[in-house]
């Protein structure tokens, strides 16, 4: 028999899982197991919601009772570090499968009888909002208790950056990571991607193309909550590949009110047809913007960035050429000059390369700032795919920031250099003063030394130190 058949043994298997039952309990299990194993890992889970950085203790299928009934939570996480304690349950789903609002409000009890402090879900949901939970629950039952939210894409996010990024101590720990991470990517272990728009996409996309979508639809902020989904799901697999925190971009308005994100991208894909939104990358030189025109098909990428302070218009324009050497041509260049409202003269790369002059519309107007934009192919299909939305939308974020984001840098000015001072005369000069002054400007120089007096009948000039002998004057003979 060849060796290419014969199938590597695994720390944590994907063979043998039959039904959705035994899929939670082997993630549940897994999941749990290496958190208490690996201590950077499960530290980077659990500090965020306050537990603290001691030893790890984890269980699986611990019995409550409840009532006249009795529970068991999938699974139970506690953390101890001198007098302070801190304990949770686990609530885990996979695949398809949805929590339960009844289901979470029970643990919630559990957990208030028993003086927990959270209640943790771990499913494939993601929530449009980081910190925002995708069950609405009782509000009254969050009094006492907290309540936590972590995807499946947020948990192999979190696996992959400790193990390839941040780092493991000990080599064990590290492998023992790298099982979980191989295990969470097989379609078996049921963490699946983003991989679907949901039910009400079809009717929405056909609603904005006929410009009969109105923002009282119950539709649409279905699709609103997905696309902002898909936004937080894209960040997390660019930043597994630049291993940093990539996160979507909101206001401090929307992160309060989260209603407030959904009611304006009902109102955009009422009014223009677009959904829109942006992604913070760490030292970029702004967020990138993603903007999906439905009725025009295309997604559409871009970023501003900061005209240099100095120099001719043409130089500016220069500069940012430069660097946008591994941009494609079909790239637009936006630029805006001080003062002004509305849009800038905008043309395509490859005519900007030939000709910098056509992104000077008055050479006299100082430039402000450019807009780099993409536009690319957007998909309709509502799951994945060829021709899906969502592999559309990952692929124009993907390529754009590959290949004119990363270039970017913003411009510095030039640190102002010393002046230097001249050099001292090799003769003795008078006592006018020549040495460089504060009060001297930039382009001045010392003035020349006095000249010595020359008598009108020496050749020579006199020496400062002999003194100049006296004209005698001429006597008249009388007869």
């Amino acid at each position: 028999m060849a060796e290419e058949s014969w199938h590597q043994a695994r720390l944590i298997p994907t063979s043998g899982i039959n039904g959705a039952d035994e899929q939670e309990r082997r993630a549940t299990s897994a999941l749990l197991a290496v958190m208490s194993s690996v201590r950077e890992f499960g530290r980077v889970l659990t500090q965020p919601l306050g537990a603290p950085a001691g030893q790890l203790e984890t269980y699986i299928e611990v019995p409550f009772q409840l009532g006249e009934r009795r529970l068991y939570p999938d699974g139970l996480l506690r953390a101890r570090r001198g007098q302070k304690e801190w304990t949770a349950l686990v609530e885990v789903k996979t695949g398809v499968n949805e929590l339960n609002a009844e289901q979470l409000e029970a643990y919630l009890d559990i957990a208030r009888e028993q003086e927990f402090d959270a209640v943790v879900t771990v499913s494939n949901e993601i929530p449009a909002i980081a910190g925002l939970h995708p069950t609405k629950v009782d509000k009254r039952k969050l009094k006492r208790v907290a309540l936590h939210h972590w995807s499946w894409s947020m948990v192999l996010a979190e696996a992959v950056l400790q193990k390839e990024h941040r780092g493991v101590a000990d080599p064990d720990q590290a492998w023992i990571l790298g099982e979980l991470i191989r295990y969470l990517e097989h379609p078996r272990s049921g963490a699946l991607q983003f991989d679907d728009m949901g039910s009400s996409w079809v009717a929405t996309r056909e609603a904005v193309a006929a410009g009969t979508l109105r923002a009282g639809d119950k539709c649409a902020p279905e699709v609103a909550a997905r696309f902002d989904a898909l936004l937080r799901y894209v960040s997390l697999q660019l930043g597994r590949k630049l291993g940093d925190d990539v996160t979507p971009a909101l206001s401090r308005k929307e992160l309060a009110e989260p209603a407030l994100r959904s009611q304006a991208l009902v109102q955009s894909m009422c009014t223009t047809g677009t959904l829109q939104g942006a992604i913070n990358i760490p030292n970029a030189v702004g967020p990138l913007s993603v903007t999906a025109d439905l009725r025009a098909g295309q997604v559409v990428c871009h970023v501003d960035i900061a005209a240099p302070r100095d120099g001719r218009a043409t130089t500016r324009v220069n500069w940012l050429l430069r660097q946008l050497r591994h941009a494609p041509d079909t790239t637009r260049i936006e630029a805006f000059v001080m003062h002004a409202r509305g849009a800038g003269t905008a043309e395509l790369l490859r005519s900007v390369r030939e000709q910098p002059g056509l992104l000077i519309d008055d050479p006299k107007k100082e430039l402000r700032s450019f807009r780099i934009a993409l536009a690319l192919p957007l998909g309709s299909k509502r799951g994945r795919g060829r021709g899906s939305f969502i592999d559309s939308v990952e692929a124009a974020i993907n390529t754009f920031y590959g290949d004119i984001v990363q270039d970017l840098r913003a411009w510095t000015a030039t640190p102002p250099r010393l002046r230097e001072a001249p050099e001292h005369p090799a003769e003795p000069v008078s006592l006018t003063s020549t040495a460089l002054s504060s009060q001297d400007g930039a382009e001045s120089e010392a003035p020349p030394p006095p000249q010595p007096a020359v008598h009108p009948d020496l050749s020579e000039p006199a020496s400062p130190e002999t003194p100049v002998p006296e004209a005698v004057p001429e006597t008249t003979t009388l007869v």
